[in-house]
């Protein structure tokens, strides 16, 4: 039941981001790319800041970890400056399955080489197949 229920919440996760990319598009074609992507993390900064003070999430700990762990936070608004300039170009579609493709990539190679801590995964024939069906979605959808 718990794998039900986290495959849903992963889901809706998923949905959610090709949610944002449809808002961010017209957003930052109004107000500009970086003024988009900005206000997506004031937003989210703030209801964080709200999660924590009630949740009492300690930053502590945060602060002792190695560094190049903190790097993560780098990729987050490169991701979103690509959803903004890239959706009005072309779609919500073809913006998520490209960026599907390359996250599916990513974490096929994370995983059989046990990268940044993570398990090891070995990459198999239907692992293998499913980044290979990404790609014809991407080609089909373009």
């Amino acid at each position: 039941m718990q794998s039900i229920l986290t495959l849903f919440l992963v889901l809706c996760a998923g949905m959610g981001l090709s949610v944002e990319a449809g808002l961010l598009g017209p957003l930052g074609e109004e107000v500009g790319h970086l003024s988009a992507t900005l206000s997506i993390f004031m937003v989210g900064g703030m209801l964080l800041t709200l999660a924590m003070v009630f949740f009492g999430a300690p930053l502590g700990t945060l602060f002792r970890q190695p560094r190049w762990l903190l790097t993560g936070g780098v990729l987050g608004p490169v991701y979103v400056i690509v959803l903004t300039v890239t959706t009005p170009l072309v779609g919500v579609g073809m913006t998520m399955v490209g960026i599907l493709c390359g996250q599916v990539a990513a974490s096929l190679a994370i995983d059989h080489f046990g990268l940044f801590g993570s398990e090891r995964r070995a990459i198999d024939g239907y692992r293998v197949l499913a980044l290979a069906m990404i790609l014809m979605a991407l080609w089909l959808i373009y």
